[in-house]
């Protein structure tokens, strides 16, 4: 059974006050979303669809990978929506999702936004995600180059979140992974200020956790302008474990989730 030998970081970074980073890492499930809005509610958004995502996956382990993930996108509008119900300040809160999950040997990548996830093989860095932001539309239809993105005005603007306005549809895949394959999940605080020739130099650390270390670290010395995570995670093939693991950045206070509630008792 293919699970993940997993490495993790989170970092406020050197600007921000707050970090708007959610993230989880275990066996099976490993996550990153990045929270926007004002008054902590990035924070709010990006914690309550970390923890959706994260209850949902462990409390039905026999569930398809992509009806899974695509209900939990689902929940996670839900809660959001009740949250800024709940709290008008909370308005506008949104967050980003990238979710890769394990269900025997199919390997499944979830991606709401622009939070990236590559494929380390061999030493060759491949990117798994499209960035769902205007400027990647904009190079889409060949009207900017690559090159142009990183000095690009309007290169912040997503066209697709989870929030509670909207609900938003994720982009899946089924990735073609197999044992000795390592993935990268990073928020955009890597991506924005480390090139992707960086990311593959470090991300070649034999330890998982020095890698995920490296990358911070890497985006830290670019300056450190926005929070930062990076979820590794080797491919194994082994006997099921349990799925505990690692919560970071947001998800570390359980107050920032509108109702954990909600999902243990089903009525997501």
């Amino acid at each position: 059974m293919l699970r993940f030998s997993y490495g993790t970081e989170s970092h406020v970074g050197l600007v921000r006050e707050h970090n708007e980073d959610a993230g989880f890492a275990g066996p099976y499930l490993m996550l990153v979303a990045d929270g926007v809005g004002g008054a902590a509610a990035g924070e709010v958004a990006s914690a309550t669809t970390s923890y959706v995502v994260t209850a949902l996956a462990m409390g039905r382990p026999d569930a398809d990978g992509a009806t899974l993930l695509s209900e939990a996108v689902a929940a996670a509008h839900r809660q959001l929506r009740r949250g800024t119900q709940e709290d008008e300040s909370r308005h506008g809160m949104a967050t980003t999702l990238t979710a890769v999950l394990i269900r025997g040997d199919r390997v499944t990548l979830a991606q709401v936004g622009d939070s990236r996830a590559y494929l380390l093989r061999a030493g060759r860095l491949e990117r798994l995600s499209t960035d769902q932001t205007l400027v990647q539309l904009l190079v889409d239809k060949g009207e900017l180059t690559p090159e142009q993105v990183p000095s690009h005005p309007l290169r912040n603007v997503v066209l697709h979140s989870v929030n509670g306005d909207e609900r938003a549809v994720p982009a899946l895949r089924e990735l073609d992974v197999a044992v000795g394959d390592r993935l990268l999940l990073c928020s955009d605080g890597l991506t924005d200020f480390v090139p992707e020739a960086q990311i593959a130099d470090a991300l070649s650390a034999p330890d998982p956790d020095d890698a995920a270390r490296g990358l911070v670290s890497l985006a830290l010395a670019a300056g450190g302008r926005d929070n930062v995570t990076c979820l590794v995670g080797d491919l194994v093939d082994g006997p099921e474990v349990d799925s505990v693991g690692r919560v970071l950045g947001a998800m570390t206070d359980p107050h920032l989730v509108v109702d954990p509630t909600a999902i243990r008792a089903g009525t997501s």
